[in-house]
């Protein structure tokens, strides 16, 4: 069985306070775009462990990988004990804000459901998603929708439209619990809602993430003044920096100019929402 597991980007973030169990009370709107990492999940009959490999040698893939967490956890809740061999193929860069590892865990929780002929409901999918991490949840859906508590409370819905996008990234990461703590300290730097396609794009752990790594604000600012560009985002905690962009957009054109006049080993990708 072969499944592709979608990245994503935050349309809006934000942040309505800390909660008692640590974590942070958000409200973001998300959507699955066009770039996925691809699982290739196979039964094995000569014994029942799990067997994960992935073409990136930099991915942990021992327990502490999300995948194998995620296969682990459904064999425990559906009481199987099938052997399995996962291989992972990534296209998604890690710490980039684009939930890569959430969403390959997603995707190996749907795949042994129909594999395995588990049969567990969507909603029993989610809550078992919610144990693995904040944002796997939303993969289960794979929709749009509006996410609240810390992600975990999904509300799939559909775009008007789907909305061409830019992703750049660049070769650092940004850590998601340090942006987390940081959120109420920013002062120097505010992010403003932009109003592109019925959207008010908007990022709230912008200032936080800006102030240490004002890079990212750089590649923000000269997209905003691109003319193929409705708005920009750093998407989640980055460090991915998305571009809106306008129909009929040469994005390639866009992505060359930016590598040109921003770093030459900066990453980017063509893409839309996946409505």
């Amino acid at each position: 069985m072969q499944l592709r597991a979608p990245a994503k980007v935050n349309l809006s973030f934000r942040i309505r306070g800390r909660r008692a169990d640590g974590f942070h009370e958000i409200e973001t709107l998300m959507t699955p775009v066009s770039i996925w990492d691809t699982l290739t999940i196979t039964r094995r009959d000569d014994s029942d462990e799990i067997e994960f490999v992935c073409d990136d040698p930099a991915l942990p893939t021992g327990n502490d990988n999300l995948v194998v967490r995620a296969a682990g956890l459904f064999r425990n809740t559906a009481r199987l004990r099938a052997g399995l061999k996962i291989q992972l193929e990534k296209k998604i860069p890690h710490g980039a804000g684009l939930g890569g590892g959430s969403s390959d865990a997603a995707t190996t929780l749907l795949g042994l459901n129909e594999l395995l002929g588990a049969g567990l409901s969507q909603t029993a999918l989610s809550e078992l998603a919610a144990q693995i991490g904040s944002d796997v949840a939303f993969f289960i859906y794979r929709s749009a929708a509006t996410c609240r508590g810390r992600g975990d409370k999904v509300e799939p819905l559909r775009l008007a439209s789907s909305i061409p996008l830019l992703l750049l990234k660049p070769a650092f990461g940004v850590p998601t619990a340090w942006a987390y703590s940081r959120w109420k300290e920013a002062s120097t730097v505010r992010s403003e809602a932009q109003e592109f396609t019925g959207i008010a794009f908007v990022n709230e752990l912008e200032p936080p993430v800006f102030e240490k790594f004002v890079f990212l604000a750089e590649i923000k600012k000269w997209l905003l003044v691109q003319p193929e560009v409705g708005a920009a985002l750093l998407s989640g905690s980055g460090s991915t920096v998305f571009a809106a962009l306008h129909r009929a957009t040469d994005a390639s054109r866009l992505a060359e100019r930016a590598r040109a006049e921003l770093d030459p080993e900066l990453w980017t990708w063509a893409c839309e929402t996946v409505r």
